[in-house]
């Protein structure tokens, strides 16, 4: 059979212009996806710019339909509706990324930090655990245990805590000995004498520089009746974490005068006194000294160091004044102009309290009051 060459020369010329139509088709086609997606997506970084996060959605919703596969659309997308309180959003988007096949394994481990934070912020705590948990060994992993240690810490289950605390330790994001007291110290307080006196020691032994575990295991030995181990703990106390003393000045005052030992106690406390006049400090001298009169004039004392409210008051309550009549009333007034500058004030957040914290109930940071009194900061 012969070839005919002719349909070939036919062939060619139409073949290259079929190709070039369709060529210059997907072009068109390719040119019309670029103008409009990104015209989308920087209209709704414009508004994102403007404070205006509903048109800005609205403008990322339209960029992310003509453009599924962008990851990065998702994102901003998710993070809007995060920051909006719309929650149940947030995690539809970030949970459609999770599905993907074609997700790369950063950006799987993005979206799954992601997700773990919409449950957080919604307060779904047993599944912003469940997520967190999935973070183990990615780059998210030291953020995902931090997030689980408040978790713990809100949920207040102590044992828990205690694990993230000892792994974020390990892992060298800072020291966490100090917060391993503390979580030893609120199992103590829940837990039998025999089994908090071991909690207490422990906590000890881990953060000997920690003030809490000596006071609380000075005051369940107080409450056994142990006056004498009390005030010991208490003494190292003052070695050991030398600016809690105002805080023990009571306790170690009644140990001191329930087994004798006033001596020891008031060179404690006069040493911790000249280092740093405390009003708690003072009380506990005055409280220790025999002679009343000398015990006013520490009031005195302190007025010429340090100018005081409190101490002018309490000295003014054992004076008589000309018009005698008229000191109750002229006390009780001051006595509670006073009250707000006895208190005790977080350095995190400023929340203040007539006790002393070792967690702030306002901002939940740990060790964030200091010994000392508001008059005194």
């Amino acid at each position: 059979m012969d070839f005919d060459l002719s349909w070939v020369l036919w062939g060619l010329p139409i073949a290259f212009v079929l190709g070039w139509l369709a060529s210059r088709l997907d072009l068109r086609q390719l040119r019309i996806e670029n103008r409009q997606a990104p015209k989308a997506y920087f209209r709704g970084l414009n508004f994102l710019l403007n404070e205006q996060q509903d048109q800005a959605i609205d403008a990322f919703i339209e960029a992310v339909q003509k453009d599924p596969d962008t990851s990065e659309l998702h994102f901003a997308l998710g993070n809007l509706f995060r920051r909006r309180g719309e929650y149940e959003r947030a995690v539809r988007v970030h949970e459609h990324l999770l599905s993907r096949g074609d997700l790369s394994r950063a950006d799987r481990h993005r979206a799954q930090h992601a997700l773990a934070l919409d449950f957080l912020k919604a307060g779904l705590l047993d599944r912003a655990e469940e997520a967190l948990r999935k973070l183990e060994g990615t780059a998210y992993e030291s953020q995902a245990l931090l997030a689980l240690l408040a978790i713990y810490e809100r949920t207040r289950d102590w044992g828990q805590a205690s694990e993230i605390a000892k792994k974020l330790d390990a892992s060298g994001h800072g020291t966490f000995t100090a917060r391993l007291a503390h979580y030893l110290c609120e199992q103590a307080a829940a837990a039998p004498p025999e089994k908090a006196e071991q909690l207490l020691r422990e906590a000890i032994k881990i953060a000997p520089a920690a003030a809490r575990p000596g006071i609380e295991l000075a005051a369940l030995q107080r409450r056994a009746g142990d006056a004498a181990g009390a005030l010991d703990t208490l003494s190292r106390l003052a070695h050991s974490a030398p600016a809690s003393i105002p805080l023990v000045s009571k306790a170690l005052t009644e140990a001191a005068l329930a087994t004798g030992q006033q001596a020891q106690a008031m060179e404690i406390l006069l040493t911790s006194y000249e280092l740093s006049p405390s009003l708690d400090v003072l009380e506990g001298i005055v409280a220790l000294e025999p002679d009343a009169t000398v015990a006013r004039e520490w009031y005195v004392k302190h007025l010429e160091r340090e100018p005081s409210l409190v101490a002018a008051t309490k000295w003014l309550a054992g004076e008589k004044l000309e018009h005698e009549q008229f000191h109750p009333h002229v006390q009780s007034a001051l006595d509670h102009a006073v009250k707000p500058l006895t208190r005790y004030r977080c350095a995190a957040c400023g929340f203040e309290a007539k006790q002393h914290f070792w967690q702030c109930p306002g901002c939940q940071a740990w060790d964030s009051y200091p010994a000392r009194r508001v008059e005194e900061l």
